[in-house]
């Protein structure tokens, strides 16, 4: 039987990239975003054997977020993978930051992630286990200073993701934070770098090879929980 992979919060670069992977792996690929017209067009475009659905979801919204699970649930059957990607930053400091920005950030981050994972991990316990894996920055790790939101928020999906670890492990529910420490190439990457070294930029293509990784180590008693992604000397302004 193949996989039911959510990737939650799915864009040009890393996201799609992933979203290849998986159905090139065999996987029934469930697309989450706002951008109706882009995940539809990668759902049809996702290389066999896998296949393709796109979701559209704002991943603020808890409603819509439970009524894509049980979308996908209907089309391809209980989750089995889920990749809680989705971000949203708040690049400003304590002074500068009003409330609004502050909980935009957490309401994607943290909020969201929470109730991608509730839905996810259920069916997972149920089926007798699955993978559970957040996308990090290395503000989830390492305060950068003046970006408190995101800070904020990266670092509550870190510990959230470190619980469920902790609680669903032993139930074969393996739960991995990735830290990503660099700047992923993208269709805007080097413009907003141009000054950055071309092997600095991280591969998007290898970084999903990484976490189908994470996907295949299923062993209970040896469970990975944190990689750090990163390629020489970074630029806090992108991470």
């Amino acid at each position: 039987m193949p996989r039911t992979a959510v990737i939650a919060g799915v864009g040009p670069g890393l996201g799609e990239s992933l979203a290849r992977k998986f159905a090139s792996e065999g996987c029934q690929v469930a697309l989450f975003a706002r951008s109706e017209e882009y995940i539809d067009e990668l759902a049809d475009d996702l290389p066999a054997p896998g296949e393709g659905l796109a979701v559209r979801t704002d991943l603020t919204d808890v409603d819509q977020i439970r009524d894509g699970f049980e979308t996908v649930r209907d089309a391809f059957g209980p989750v089995d993978v889920l990749v809680n990607h989705a971000s949203a930053a708040s690049w400003t400091g304590l002074l500068d930051t009003d409330v609004e920005e502050f909980e935009r950030a957490w309401e994607v981050n943290g909020r969201g992630a929470f109730v991608c994972s509730q839905e996810a991990v259920g069916d997972m316990v149920d089926t007798g286990g699955g993978t559970v894996i957040f996308t990090g920055a290395t503000s989830a790790v390492r305060s950068l200073g003046g970006t408190i939101g995101f800070t904020a928020a990266k670092f509550a999906a870190r510990g959230m993701a470190m619980d469920i670890a902790q609680e669903f492990g032993p139930e074969g529910v393996h739960v991995a934070h990735v830290v990503i420490d660099g700047q992923i190439d993208g269709p805007n990457a080097r413009e907003m770098a141009p000054d950055r070294a071309d092997e600095t930029f991280l591969d998007p293509d290898a970084m999903a090879d990484t976490y189908w990784h994470l996907v295949e180590q299923d062993d209970v008693s040896t469970q990975p929980f944190e990689v750090h992604i990163t390629n020489g000397p970074q630029n806090s302004e992108f991470i």
